[in-house]
């Protein structure tokens, strides 16, 4: 064995993971891992924000929603790209797990609350776009239950994805380029944060804490959407089978 063939042979172990049949364990083993972390997180950084967090001198505690609000909205966002990002890479490569990936990650979005703003809804900038955010995972998710063929659904859910994607930098930008209801970033990379450490290290321990609920949402979602499409499939009547 020459030093070439030591090198390439650990990505090509990877590359079998493509295939939904090699997945679909791995798939598993995720999922329980992330979900364990989510819960470990999401307790730490709940007792943070609702117990320990001091109270806010100007809204009072109806500003803990933002260990809720802000991890939630964020990952309305971070999901999207990541949704179009297995979309477009099915759509150009023709790979099928990318599109179940895809399929799995679209259900989720964010709301925020009356007892800040007053008012339950306005047509601010921030809420609309994350409103038309809202209709494109339906949109996404309605063009993929049109149809009974499995790789027409995928490629019009592609489409809208990628068309999609142009509104996450809005979202973002929003509070930035218009004079909105909603107050302007509560996280910035150029600047120190607003909130006081202890706010802070809570919020993102939040953001953490999604994010493996995510991945375990999803992990969960895309193994029954590989079962579902590959149940035809002779490894798959062979799990059938165990499990009778």
């Amino acid at each position: 064995m020459n030093r070439s063939q030591v090198i390439v042979s650990p990505r090509i172990r990877w590359f079998r993971f493509a295939a939904p049949q090699e997945f679909y364990p791995l798939a598993g083993i995720l999922a329980r891992w992330s979900a364990a972390v989510a819960v470990v997180l999401g307790v730490i950084g709940l007792v943070i924000g609702l117990l320990i967090a001091p109270t806010d001198f100007q809204q009072g505690d109806s500003y803990r929603i933002i260990f809720i609000h802000v991890p939630a909205a964020w990952m309305s966002m971070f999901i999207y790209v990541v949704m179009a990002f297995w979309a477009g890479f099915g759509l150009v490569f023709n790979t099928r797990l990318s599109s179940m990936m895809a399929s799995a990650l679209a259900p989720t979005g964010a709301l925020w609350g009356k007892p800040t703003w007053g008012t339950w809804w306005v047509w601010d900038a921030r809420l609309t776009s994350e409103l038309l955010l809202l209709f494109l995972y339906i949109g996404f998710m309605a063009l993929q239950a049109a149809t009974d063929d499995p790789r027409r659904a995928d490629r019009a859910g592609a489409m809208i994805a990628l068309v999609g994607v142009v509104n996450v930098p809005i979202i973002y930008f929003s509070v930035q380029w218009w004079n909105t209801l909603h107050q302007g970033s509560s996280v910035s990379l150029t600047r120190a944060p607003r909130r006081a450490s202890l706010l802070l290290a809570g919020m993102l321990v939040m953001v953490f804490a999604f994010w493996a609920y995510a991945i375990a949402a999803a992990m969960h979602r895309v193994r029954s959407i590989i079962l579902e499409r590959e149940k035809s499939t002779e490894w798959v009547r062979s799990l059938s089978g165990t499990a009778s």
